[in-house]
């Protein structure tokens, strides 16, 4: 039998994405997956148009989420996949996050002002009305209103972990982020570990410590392994018996050099991991 193939980190327009739920659902079924989850950054409401833009069809859309978290000083994302998207508890708490979301933007944008560039929060809001805003929110504000040539050069001069304008999060942890994935019925992954350039030092207690919050998987499957990356990812899944997960990340335009289902490096995730969830 044909290998089925799936795609558990996909994002749409309702954060950083550019292609909508229901254009997720048109290029998934031209690409043949079986299943994808959407994770859209601290929101779920792209979740209701991608499953019934897939209703019909023999392609499943499971819900999912990424929280954004700090931990350190440093973003960590945490993955729920196969969520309860209208549980009540789940959603009230989720506006916790959102509300620490939209602090950090107004931070921001005044960094980005005091580094002399053109920016509002109404500006800002004219050009995003409907969507969760992420630094790739901003990267592309700048991009569009020719202060900078690519995104990559906005992240590189002024957005970027080490870069003027950067702002960590505060108060959000990501032991906060498993438990209320678990409280909302999914199943809490850490979101590609590899890039937040821990040491493995690091990455392995920042693991420890999930696992005693009730952390799930390990997203070890991911489009910028390179050489042992997945090998060294299965592993530290194994040390602390944990499932793995697979993804794009997929973003559409936002990260041009990555593609739904298949990404960098032929990257391809079988549907057997579907089991874990």
């Amino acid at each position: 039998m044909k290998e089925q193939y799936i795609d558990l980190h996909v994002h749409s327009t309702s954060s950083d994405g550019t292609f909508s739920p229901s254009e997720l659902v048109i290029l998934a079924l031209k690409k043949g997956l079986k299943a994808f989850a959407l994770t859209d950054h601290d929101t779920t409401a792209g979740i209701g148009e991608a499953q019934e833009a897939a209703r019909g069809t023999d392609l499943t859309v499971i819900p999912g989420i990424e929280l954004s978290t700090s931990w350190k000083n440093r973003d960590i994302h945490i993955l729920g996949l196969n969520i309860e998207p209208e549980n009540v508890y789940f959603q009230d708490n989720l506006r916790d996050f959102q509300l620490e979301r939209e602090k950090r933007n107004h931070k921001i944008i005044q960094k980005m002002q005091d580094q002399g560039l053109s920016i509002s929060y109404e500006e800002m809001l004219k050009l995003f009305p409907d969507s969760v805003w992420t630094r790739a929110h901003f990267a592309r504000f700048l991009v569009e209103t020719h202060q900078v040539h690519t995104i990559p050069e906005a992240f590189n001069r002024f957005l970027g972990d080490h870069a003027p304008c950067f702002v960590p999060r505060e108060k959000v942890t990501p032991f906060q982020a498993v438990k209320l994935i678990h409280r909302g019925g999914g199943k809490a992954v850490l979101a590609h570990p590899l890039i937040y350039h821990l040491s493995p030092d690091q990455l392995d207690e920042l693991t420890s410590q999930l696992v005693k919050s009730g952390l799930d998987g390990i997203e070890a499957i991911y489009s910028t392994n390179k050489g042992m990356d997945e090998t060294n990812m299965r592993r530290l899944a194994r040390k602390y018996n944990l499932f793995i997960t697979g993804g794009s990340d997929f973003h559409g335009s936002n990260k041009p050099a990555i593609d739904m289902g298949c990404s960098k490096g032929n990257l391809k995730i079988p549907s057997s991991l579907l089991k874990n969830l």
